[in-house]
């Protein structure tokens, strides 16, 4: 085979390689990471108690207090938010069904490359209060967009949610760790790298085709 030939089909191998890689480092993003560091819900006390305790009880108006951590884990590219809501369920244990307690939305945000936020307030509960070690669950639906040096990502609708506990003073209660509870997802993974593996696709096509090639003609030379 000639040398010149062999030069110039390994020269090729070796851009396709760089542009796959460059395509995959460019184009190829990281969900937000988001965790509820507190809950607690704010039970009002009654005459005769000095600390407050959850016990089965009718309806009452009751305050969560919440802490929601977003962490961008894109060390090259920033975020942005839509109206990010928040939603928060009791799970019963007599149907299994979640029953809303309380909501909130928050205002359109742009988060900045590898940037932690918080998102925090309180929210009044027309639920009723519970036993110690009661599941509950936090939703949390937005759209996001990725923004590189030179370009932005299309929208990707993004619903997270956990299932979580609180103790007999209404407290989340946390891992061994002590960290927040991670909100995690079920559904499609983020959109943006779909149009990556496409090119690189086609690119391995390509980059197939030329190996395909490079056989043959040994294979011609030796006799095969």
């Amino acid at each position: 085979m000639p040398r010149r030939t062999e030069k110039g089909l390994c020269s090729t191998c070796i851009s396709l390689g760089t542009t796959i890689f460059f395509l995959w480092f460019v184009f190829s993003s990281k969900s937000p990471k988001c965790s509820i560091q507190e809950f607690k819900l704010l039970l009002p006390l009654k005459s005769n108690q000095t600390t407050t305790k959850i016990s089965i009880s009718s309806p009452l108006n009751n305050t969560i207090h919440y802490d929601l951590k977003l962490k961008n884990r894109n060390f090259n590219k920033g975020i942005y938010y839509d109206a990010l809501n928040l939603t928060f369920f009791y799970k019963s244990n007599l149907n299994g069904i979640n029953l809303p307690i309380g909501n909130t939305t928050f205002s359109p945000f742009y988060q900045g490359r590898s940037k932690a936020t918080h998102r925090l307030g309180n929210i009044t509960s027309t639920a009723t209060t519970t036993t110690s070690n009661v599941a509950f669950r936090v939703e949390m639906a937005t759209a996001i967009r990725c923004k590189g040096t030179l370009w932005k990502s299309k929208r990707h609708r993004f619903v997270v949610g956990v299932d979580f506990k609180v103790n007999d003073e209404g407290v989340l209660v946390k891992g061994n760790d002590n960290k927040g509870i991670v909100l995690s997802s079920s559904s499609r993974k983020n959109g943006i790298g779909k149009g990556v593996l496409g090119v690189m696709g086609i690119l391995g096509i390509f980059f197939n085709s030329h190996l395909v090639i490079l056989i043959l003609i040994d294979f011609s030379l030796i006799g095969v």
